[in-house]
C-alpha cells in the first residue's frame, strides 16, 4: 500500500469513527435522561424517542462520507500522494463537526427531554432547538462531499 492509499484510509477511518463517537455520546446523554422520565411516566416514549436518536445521525453522515471516499478511491485506481491527501483533507470538515455536534446535540436534546417531563405538548419546541446543532453537521456532510468531488 501507497503512502496515498494509506492517508485515503485514514480519512476513511477518521469520517467513520469520530462522528460516530460523538453520536455514542450524543445519544448516551439523551438516553440517559429520557430513562429518568420514563421511570416516572413510560406513556412519554414516543415524544422522547426523537432526542435519544437525534444525535445519531451524525454516525451516518460519518459513514455516507466513508463510503463515498471508497467509491471514489476505487475509480482512481493508483492513489497518489497528493490524492490521498485531498481524500484526508476531505474527511476532516464530517470528521469535526460529526463528532462536535452530536456531543452538543447530545447536550441540547437533554434540556429537550426536561421539556418534556414538565411541558409535553412542548416538545417540538426543543426538537428545533436540536436541529440547529444539526445544521452544522450537515454542512460538514456536504463540505466533504463538494471536496471528494474535487479529487481528480
Amino acid at each position: 500500500m501507497g503512502l496515498g492509499t494509506f492517508l485515503a484510509f485514514l480519512g476513511v477511518a477518521l469520517a467513520a469513527i469520530l462522528p460516530g463517537i460523538g453520536s455514542v455520546f450524543g445519544i448516551n446523554f439523551a438516553a440517559r435522561a429520557a430513562g429518568g422520565v420514563l421511570t416516572e411516566d413510560p406513556d412519554k416514549f414516543g415524544s422522547l424517542f426523537l432526542y435519544v436518536v437525534l444525535p445519531g445521525t451524525q454516525g451516518f453522515y460519518g459513514f455516507v462520507i466513508a463510503f463515498l471516499i471508497l467509491n471514489a478511491m476505487k475509480g482512481l485506481g493508483t492513489i497518489g500522494v497528493m490524492q490521498g491527501w485531498q481524500f484526508f483533507a476531505a474527511s476532516l470538515p464530517i470528521a469535526a463537526t460529526g463528532l462536535l455536534s452530536a456531543i452538543y446535540q447530545g447536550k441540547v436534546c437533554v434540556s429537550g427531554v426536561n421539556l418534556v417531563a414538565k411541558k409535553p405538548a412542548h416538545a417540538m419546541k426543543g426538537v428545533i432547538y436540536a436541529a440547529m446543532v444539526e445544521t452544522y453537521a450537515v454542512l460538514g456532510l456536504l463540505i466533504s462531499l463538494f471536496l471528494i468531488m474535487a479529487v481528480k
